[in-house]
């Protein structure tokens, strides 16, 4: 007899029309309904992005189901059976609606993994929160993937994306070894330095990794995305990085945003839009890797956490 076994599947969320981005908004900003201001510019971004808001909320629906194929093709004639349910943290269905769609298909036993490799108390503590309340509530048995941040196949599927690109320097004429590659990351308030949070080392971690896998020695970190708050946030951010770079007569840019693994706002647009039209002024000629997606190698990573997880029960 099959024993199933729920994936709760959690990330950031994204609308799924432009009519619904005013909720999210507000959903985001705790029940607190943004400013008409506010509300345009963010509306401006998702416009700006080719497509606007659909394929952001595709991506995570093809992530799902690859990671429900790689755990059927990685654990096969076994007594488990895998089943993935999706939570989004600012849209539906929320963290909650997946647990709930568990406890409904009769599922006492799940594993919660995020699409974000490294762990905070203020992004990913806060997914594993919210599902762990619901699903004591609801009387299943729930384990978490905390990170994943040095597993060897997220190294490699990162660390294959920088050379693929840096090789497109090389036949654009730019000597590989003077192409400076940033890796980056979404910001979170300073104050988390002061609580012990593992954020930044992770990150440092995996972008040394990931240099050291692509044969980099011309790199540095940087961040990206930092909310508009009195608190100061992780910096710097790199639109100031890339000022910086130009005084240093740095002319190729290659952005690596190690801390994301799918194409949504803030890699179509702060870096694609925003960090290019920057990178243009300063006539700086800047590349960034592709998103991660469905990767074969990074939902190995996935699929394996999970089975690590469950290996721990028994």
């Amino acid at each position: 007899m099959n024993t199933k076994i729920g994936v709760l599947v959690m990330s950031y969320g994204t609308p799924e029309s432009m009519d619904q981005v005013e909720a999210y908004y507000t959903h985001i900003r705790r029940g607190h309904p943004p400013t008409p201001e506010q509300l345009q510019e963010l509306t401006e971004r998702y416009e700006a992005i080719v497509g606007g808001v659909f394929p952001l909320r595709a991506n995570t629906d093809k992530q799902v189901t690859a990671l429900q194929e790689t755990l059927e093709r990685l654990n096969p004639g076994t007594d488990k059976q895998f089943v993935c349910y999706q939570g989004l943290k600012h849209a539906r269905p929320f963290i909650e609606d997946g647990v709930e769609q568990m406890a409904r298909d009769g599922i006492k036993k799940a594993v919660g993994i995020v699409l974000a490799p490294h762990y905070s108390v203020m992004s990913i503590g806060g997914y594993i929160k919210r599902a762990q309340e619901k699903a004591s509530e609801l009387g299943i048995e729930m384990s978490f993937v905390h990170s994943y941040h040095l597993h060897p196949k997220l190294i490699k599927a990162f660390a294959d994306r920088v050379c693929t690109k840096l090789d497109q320097f090389k036949e654009g004429g730019a000597n590989r070894d003077q192409v400076r590659v940033l890796f980056s990351a979404h910001s979170l308030p300073e104050r988390i330095l002061q609580m012990g949070d593992p954020y930044q080392d992770q990150l440092m971690e995996t972008a040394g990794a990931v240099a050291a896998e692509a044969g980099v020695n011309n790199w540095q970190f940087t961040w990206q995305s930092a909310g508009r708050t009195a608190d100061p946030w992780l910096g710097p951010d790199i639109l100031d990085t890339l000022r910086s770079l130009s005084q240093e007569q740095v002319e190729d840019v290659l952005v690596a945003p190690v801390g994301f693994v799918s194409d949504h706002l803030e890699v179509l647009y702060d870096l694609d839009i925003e960090a290019k039209t920057i990178a243009k002024e300063l006539d700086m000629r800047l590349e960034r890797i592709e998103s991660l997606g469905t990767d074969p190698l990074y939902m190995e990573t996935l699929a394996e956490c999970v089975l690590m997880q469950i290996a721990d029960w028994e």
